[in-house]
């Protein structure tokens, strides 16, 4: 994979910015409140966006490469930097595509339909068995990390686990849906009930 490509898509390149919340901060409420919605975006992922562009400047051939390219090309990124880069680059992908993928209860969005719902009765049955699997991986993270339903380049489905800001589209997978369960997702609201939040999370997830 080479790093020069004028495809940014959602991410952009550096100095990549923190990307305003396409909602208001209290429009997923009563199921993430105000508090960690601020908390979050503006804490959390304002310091992915500031570690990454720290971590990048020093580095001019990599100002316009996009996220994506820099995710997947670990060996070609500079070594004593490459850590840092590559932690706060898929915080950076990761919190994009959380953020961007809820919405409002109010928004009639939060069920599957056409060729994403038949795919989804094919691999697991019917969508609450979906639910209900998904649901059970997102409980069983160990630590910090993700759960992401995933489709792979023949449109087969997974639900797969990753651990800290680790990516998935490096193996050619592509992320559907992403629950962030991370404590600072939903501890200020759920405290260590980690099975409430996943549990309240679909009356929010965006499917369109």
């Amino acid at each position: 994979m080479t790093l020069n490509s004028d495809d940014f898509g959602i991410f952009g390149h550096y100095p990549f910015e923190l990307p305003p919340l396409p909602y208001a901060y209290d429009a997923l409420e009563p199921y993430i409140d105000e508090e960690t919605m601020h908390f979050h975006h503006d804490k959390h992922f304002a310091t992915y966006i500031k570690n990454l562009n720290d971590a990048l400047e020093p580095y001019p051939f990599l100002h316009n490469v996009p996220l994506e390219r820099i995710l997947c090309s670990a060996k070609s990124l500079p070594e004593e930097s490459r850590v840092k880069i590559l932690n706060n680059a898929g915080g950076v992908y990761n919190h994009t595509l959380f953020f961007r993928g809820l919405a409002p209860a109010s928004e009639p969005v939060h069920e599957p339909e056409g060729k994403l719902l038949e795919a989804i009765e094919g691999f697991f049955g019917s969508f609450e068995h979906f639910k209900e699997e998904f649901s059970d991986e997102a409980k069983d993270v160990f630590g910090s990390g993700w759960t992401v339903l995933v489709s792979d380049s023949e449109s087969n489905l997974d639900i797969r686990n990753t651990a800290n800001q680790d990516v998935l589209i490096c193996e050619g997978l592509e992320p559907i849906i992403l629950f962030d369960v991370w404590e600072h997702a939903y501890y200020l609201k759920y405290k260590n009930e980690r099975a409430d939040y996943i549990k309240n999370l679909w009356n929010i997830i965006r499917f369109k």
